[in-house]
């Protein structure tokens, strides 16, 4: 598979403090990969990094084979990005903004134009002035924007602060249908670990400057151990039904929920809870695997606060 985007033994030092330390990572052609980190972990550091607002300090970034530091920018004509909100002339037309970068980009022809509004899915709205559109079609006229030169890599920073669902939604959809379809490779910075959990292929979690886990969603969902799983069972007398597990099963682990508790055990096992619940007159409605969550993971790793994420 190629690599699109190579970060090598990357660091970052202001004030003799290691902002990004010694961090290596790719992103695939057609990959979505998301990027994500506690506040001030280096995420944006390293953004701003690879799009060359800040000097490399250690290492080495490569843009589809071409160096940021000794082929500047060859390297960053195959970049597009958006860092937070993209910021539009709202007096003008959606195409007219395009028509507007494309003449200070050079090299955008009325097809090229034509090409990345289809691609975005503005075709009925291009020609509406901008402080008419949506922040949800604001986000698409911005991808827009940055596709117009035809990057290999795509860098989207916070993109879904401000959407409503539906705008989040369609934006998911957008970036899965240009990596697919496009074979573009997008690198997503987010806090919004579900939404992170739905768009992306893989996912690197940053903290404290360093990288310190890729893994990709199939990762997540296995469970530590492939023979011992969580199970969730709902039962009809929750108190009863522990200190049934309990007298005969003390080795299980056992977590208590409002209807019902959280098991862990080995399949064949789980097969003997049920049956000696049943015989002593025990109810059991729902049972259930209980799989990882990207949450779950983030927090294991970092070992952080939830209020760093929403």
């Amino acid at each position: 598979m190629k690599a699109v985007l190579e970060l090598k033994n990357v660091s970052k030092f202001m004030n003799n403090k290691a902002l990004v330390d010694d961090i290596t990572f790719t992103v695939n052609e057609g990959e979505i990969f998301g990027f994500l980190g506690p506040n001030g972990a280096g995420k944006t550091t390293t953004i701003k990094m690879i799009t060359g607002l800040y000097r490399i300090s250690k290492g080495e970034i490569y843009i589809d084979g071409k160096s940021v530091k000794s082929q500047f920018e060859k390297a960053l004509k195959g970049v597009g990005g958006i860092i937070e909100n993209p910021e539009m002339y709202g007096y003008l037309s959606g195409r007219d903004n395009l028509k507007l970068y494309g003449r200070m980009h050079g090299g955008i022809n009325k097809e090229r134009i034509e090409e990345v509004v289809n691609l975005v899915k503005l075709g009925n709205r291009i020609d509406d002035k901008v402080s008419k559109y949506s922040l949800g079609m604001r986000q698409r006229l911005g991808v827009a924007q940055a596709l117009l030169h035809k990057p290999k890599l795509l860098i989207l920073d916070e993109p879904t602060n401000g959407l409503d669902p539906m705008g989040i939604k369609e934006l998911r959809e957008m970036l899965r249908n240009l990596a697919e379809k496009e074979k573009l490779s997008v690198m997503v910075s987010s806090h919004l670990l579900s939404e992170m959990e739905l768009m992306c292929d893989r996912f690197g979690i940053i903290d404290g400057g360093k990288m310190i886990d890729i893994k990709t969603i199939s990762d997540i969902k296995k469970s530590e151990f492939e023979t011992h799983k969580s199970y969730y069972i709902e039962v009809d007398n929750k108190k009863d039904a522990i200190r049934i597990i309990n007298d005969k099963y003390p080795e299980f682990g056992i977590d208590e929920f409002e209807n019902g508790i959280k098991l862990t055990c080995e399949k064949e096992e789980l097969a003997k809870v049920n049956k000696e619940l049943i015989l002593n007159d025990i109810s059991i409605y729902i049972v259930t695997i209980i799989t990882k969550t990207l949450e779950e993971e983030f927090m294991n790793v970092t070992k952080g606060s939830k209020e760093q994420i929403r």
